[in-house]
């Protein structure tokens, strides 16, 4: 399984703005506002996963950037970007391309199949059963991680809200254009926001996930830079051909094909 900045308002307006802001925080957070607001959020949230999750075939693109916090208390942001095109219920294409790796994984309904292009490496594995079980087993680690992956599971409603202490619609924004809903979860450890597309296809456009536990509060974002539905794989978009002089690694060693460089916790020069 990476937004708009309003304008610079005038005094008076900024000091008005700034009391509403707090009033809103205020009934956010009391009261049955708060409790029509948290239903609401579970509420467009159970679309927007009941949606994705009756799609049988889907293709997107998205930008991602995650935070790391050198010893120092730097926040350095790394980017990366990538696709995934998925066929229910055994087959998935993805890739993810940085600064540091340039990642395909192709999973056929029986192999796992992981290219890391700019070391011209793979590995192969027995794959599961659906996608829905091999998005379970990234989890596990094997450096290869899919952005956003518990977005795309049948079940993504049980999964994202197990564990949620607090919930929150808190309005609408804009997202490269598109109007969305907006809303904010609470975790024990984590807090994430949502915004899901307004309208017949709600579809995740932005997804920012913020750590409380590291100092700084480091963040994840996830943001979805084209969608289509129904689309129709090629005969051979699940097939994998390694590079004729490309290396065979075992399981372990794709533990290297991170979307960060080795040292990005020390803040070292590369």
């Amino acid at each position: 399984m990476t937004t708009t900045t309003p304008s610079v308002p005038a005094p008076r307006r900024a000091r008005l703005g700034a009391v509403s802001l707090i009033l809103a925080a205020s009934l956010i957070g009391t009261g049955s506002l708060a409790q029509a607001r948290e239903g609401d959020a579970q509420a467009i949230l159970k679309s927007m996963t009941d949606y994705v999750g009756s799609q049988t075939s889907l293709e997107f693109s998205f930008d991602s950037s995650i935070e790391v916090i050198t010893p120092q208390l730097e926040k350095i942001q790394f980017t990366n970007s990538g696709g995934a095109l998925l066929s229910r219920p055994d087959k998935l294409r993805a890739h993810r391309t940085g600064g540091y790796a340039d990642v395909e994984l192709v999973f056929d309904g029986k192999t796992l199949n992981v290219l890391g292009k700019s070391r011209n490496v793979y590995a192969q594995l027995d794959g599961p059963e659906s996608v829905d079980a091999l998005i379970e087993a990234l989890r596990a680690g094997h450096g290869i991680a899919l952005p956003g992956a518990d977005l795309l599971l049948t079940n993504a409603y049980e999964v994202l809200t197990d564990g949620i202490l607090e919930a929150k619609h808190i309005g609408r924004g804009i997202i490269d254009g598109v109007e969305c809903e907006h809303l904010a979860f609470r975790n024990r450890d984590t807090d994430w926001q949502l915004w899901v597309e307004v309208g017949e296809r709600p579809i995740p456009r932005k997804l920012v996930i913020t750590s409380k536990t590291l100092n700084s509060a480091p963040q994840y974002t996830l943001q979805v830079k084209s969608w289509k539905t129904g689309v129709t794989p090629a005969a051979d978009a699940f097939t994998f051909t390694p590079p004729k002089d490309a290396q065979k690694l075992e399981a372990h060693e794709l533990v290297d094909l991170d979307e960060l460089p080795p040292d990005a916790a020390t803040g070292d020069d590369q």
